[in-house]
């Protein structure tokens, strides 16, 4: 409670607010009236966590229509097993929080007519956490629906306008949060550079200001690679982000419209959140470790991108053997009953 300081009475009340004092009101009444231990409050916050990947687990075997091996390993459910993920949110912190409430929220958005309510409460969390991640979360779902062809016109025409005033709503939290007097390329810059700069220290830092905008990208995404692993942690991720380079490769060749198109709303979402809030944070951390912390909240939406690619791509291709198949039969149906008749 000591991270934040309050000046006056001290109640659980005056902790609540965005970022770390949310954390602290969150574990006011465990700590200060309960008084658990800070193991009980990692093994609290490790629940949420293990929730969340339940949450993505369930919807990869229901929506996914096949599996795929690499070196002879089924990817699914071994990529829920991944050790970067469950460190991440296992732990009491944003970072737990924004993870479940990430997982929860596209959860609530895969089946959003009757989930509603549960995606309100996701991002209640998320953004009380992290608020710019709370904006790309109504962002992402918003596109990902109105993308779709569940609702009718009319009611995505409503739903854009909700979303645009919440965001509205809430841009001047995630300002203030930023501290930023508004959304720009300069001003966003600016707090890249600064970011960066604070970041690039320790066994783990880089110069990411001297990096280009591709290698920035790299970096964020495939980076701490073997020749970066300065300890047991930083060798495990590198093992990780192997698995990520080596998956998209195959975004090129299996991408297609339809697959777009029959991707669950679920993964559109988490897909859409990951590509803005990537490309800020690799413009922003210039350090391996606040990198492999920050894109564990969304990083896994990019595996199962590449995942369902491959998948779908696989099925299309089985489909399309099949109707040759059915075809040829059909063909030589036709000229067997053509040689009995002349027979």
């Amino acid at each position: 409670m000591e991270q934040i300081l309050i000046r006056g009475d001290v109640y659980w009340g005056r902790y609540f607010g965005t970022s770390t004092t949310f954390i602290l009101w969150l574990t006011y009444i465990p700590s200060r009236v309960l008084g658990l231990s800070y193991l009980t409050g990692n093994i609290l916050f490790g629940a949420l966590g293990f929730i969340g990947i339940r949450y993505l687990f369930v919807m990869t075997a229901s929506y996914f229509p096949s599996n795929h091996k690499v070196l002879n390993i089924s990817l699914f459910p071994i990529i829920f097993y991944f050790p970067n993920m469950h460190f991440w949110s296992a732990g009491v912190g944003k970072d737990s929080i924004c993870f479940w409430g990430i997982a929860w929220f596209v959860y609530a958005v895969q089946a959003y007519r009757k989930r509603w309510w549960h995606g309100l409460v996701a991002l209640f969390f998320v953004f009380m956490a992290r608020p710019h991640m709370g904006q790309a979360l109504i962002a992402g779902a918003t596109i990902s629906i109105l993308l779709g062809s569940e609702i009718r016109k009319e009611y995505k025409i409503v739903l854009g306008v909700f979303a645009l005033v919440g965001s509205i709503y809430l841009s001047a939290t995630t300002l203030s949060f930023l501290k930023l007097e508004e959304f720009s390329l300069e001003e966003l810059g600016s707090l890249a550079s600064k970011t960066a700069g604070l970041l690039a220290s320790g066994h783990s830092g880089i110069d990411v200001a001297s990096y280009s905008i591709p290698m920035r990208i790299f970096t964020f995404m495939f980076r701490p690679i073997f020749f970066d692993a300065h300890n047991v942690m930083a060798l495990l991720s590198s093992f990780e982000n192997a698995l990520y380079l080596y998956l998209s490769l195959f975004i090129y060749r299996n991408w297609s419209p339809e697959a777009l198109r029959d991707m669950p709303v679920f993964l559109k979402t988490g897909i859409i959140v990951f590509i803005p809030t990537s490309l800020a944070f690799a413009n922003s951390l210039g350090n391996l470790g606040a990198i492999m912390r920050m894109k564990n909240m969304t990083m896994i939406y990019f595996l199962l991108f590449c995942f369902y690619l491959i998948v779908h791509n696989k099925k299309q291709r089985y489909l399309r053997a099949l109707d040759r198949k059915r075809f040829f039969q059909r063909r030589q149906t036709i000229i067997d009953s053509k040689n009995q008749l002349i027979d």
